[in-house]
């Protein structure tokens, strides 16, 4: 009967718990780092719709950036303003930072916390994929006035400083986690998620045009990471992870066009191309670079099917270098082509055909070893005398008609000096 009595309160106590867990608010927490791209937007903006669609109380945005692209950034911020869900950006972990476009999404956030050791700022347009080295002043003007004026908007709308705001965009400004809660930039401070939590809960905002009350106390907490797609399309949405796909492709296409037939290098660089094309689709691309590097593939080619003595190989390959250094229109570092990638791969690409054309240089000068030029030099015995009426020889394990402008005796060594069809004539080798 005891048994009985504790097997039934487990039960009671086991269906108590489940039914608090289903009672507790819901938190979804969005961890994410990097450049803010396509695929960050598409994470965020698929998590903030998943939270509304499970009633969430709070979406937490754990934020480590040194900026983005503009286009991706503003998609982030259009559904942080539009989310029923109140989103608190927390820049996270110590030491991370939320700079260029990260500043502007902290500040739209409905709350902006920051783990100490972190820091937010430095958000002049340059930097985020706009206003590239090709702009005139008038245009980076234009830029700069209008991510200023969109930013002091975010701030405003959220109580920020303003102020601040703007110098973070004109004068790429920046502060520590501390001054930013003194210079009322952020909220507040939090050492990790479960201090955020319990600073956040029972704080009001407006979200979706009304009054939301967060509340976080004993919440359940859901944690979401990009999945193996996102994450696959992140690492070939980075600007050297995509050069070195375009270079591999090109390299492919070389090689199935000077060798037709051979399928699997045109196969893997078509794969490569495309992959490399998506991942610059994403990216503030120079058109002039994409044609500086075809026109040396272009060149490449030419080097197989002339001889130019490597002339078109050194003019490929610094048609080449030039592509690979125009080909990301950007002054932000962390979107740009690393030199480290770019060397090797020019380096390799002249060596390589600087090989090609050396082999093909020797294959010119080597002596032929067929047809009656291939006789020429070849050296055998006399089988008969030979003479200006002719004799036959052994030359190359076969029997050769003869004919030699001075007597040879028969058994003499003799060496070919011409070669007409089947008729070869010779020189006796003392």
């Amino acid at each position: 009967m005891k048994t009985i009595i504790r097997f039934t309160g487990l039960l009671v106590a086991a269906f108590a718990a489940a039914a608090l867990a289903a009672d507790a608010p819901l938190v979804r927490h969005l961890k994410i780092e990097g450049v803010v791209s396509p695929i960050m937007a598409e994470f965020i903006v698929e998590g903030i719709e998943e939270a509304e669609a499970d009633r969430a109380s709070l979406v937490v945005v754990s934020l480590d950036t040194p900026g983005g692209l503009d286009p991706s950034m503003r998609k982030i911020i259009k559904k942080i303003l539009a989310s029923k869900v109140p989103v608190a950006v927390y820049v996270w972990p110590p030491g991370g930072r939320a700079a260029s476009a990260g500043t502007f999404i902290t500040l739209a956030a409905h709350v902006a916390a920051m783990a100490p050791n972190t820091s937010i700022g430095a958000a002049h347009p340059v930097t985020l994929g706009s206003g590239g080295e090709g702009a005139d002043a008038a245009m980076v003007d234009k830029i700069t006035n209008d991510a200023a004026s969109y930013i002091k908007s975010l701030a405003r709308r959220r109580g920020r400083n303003e102020k601040w705001a703007e110098l973070a965009v004109r004068k790429s400004a920046s502060l520590s986690a501390e001054d930013a809660v003194a210079e009322n930039v952020v909220d507040f401070v939090a050492e990790n998620l479960d201090e955020l939590l319990k600073k956040v809960h029972g704080r009001k905002v407006k979200a979706a045009g009304r009054i939301v009350v967060i509340k976080t106390k004993g919440a359940r907490v859901e944690e979401l990471t990009p999945d193996f797609r996102q994450r696959l399309l992140a690492v070939l949405t980075n600007p050297n992870v995509a050069y070195i796909l375009l270079i591999l492709g090109f390299y492919g296409l070389i090689f199935e066009l000077s060798n037709p037939g051979s399928i699997l290098p045109g196969v893997v660089g078509g794969i490569c191309i495309i992959l490399a094309f998506y991942a610059l689709s994403t990216l503030p691309v120079n058109y002039a670079g994409v044609a500086l590097i075809l026109f040396a593939v272009i060149l490449f080619l030419a080097e197989i099917k002339i001889t130019s003595h490597g002339l078109l190989a050194v003019g490929g390959t610094i048609s080449m270098l030039l592509g690979s250094i125009l080909l990301i229109n950007t002054p932000a570092q962390y979107l740009q082509i690393s030199w480290a990638v770019i060397i090797p791969a020019v380096v390799t690409t002249l060596l390589f055909f600087l090989f090609a054309v050396g082999m093909g240089l020797r294959a010119q000068r080597r002596k032929p070893t067929t047809g009656d030029k291939g006789m020429v030099g070849e050296r055998g015995r006399a089988t008969t005398a030979v003479g200006p009426t002719g004799g036959q020889v052994h030359v190359r394990g076969e029997y050769w008609r003869a004919t030699a402008a001075e007597a040879i005796p028969a058994g003499a060594t003799v060496e070919v000096v011409r070669a007409d069809g089947l008729l070869v004539e010779v020189r006796r080798i003392a």
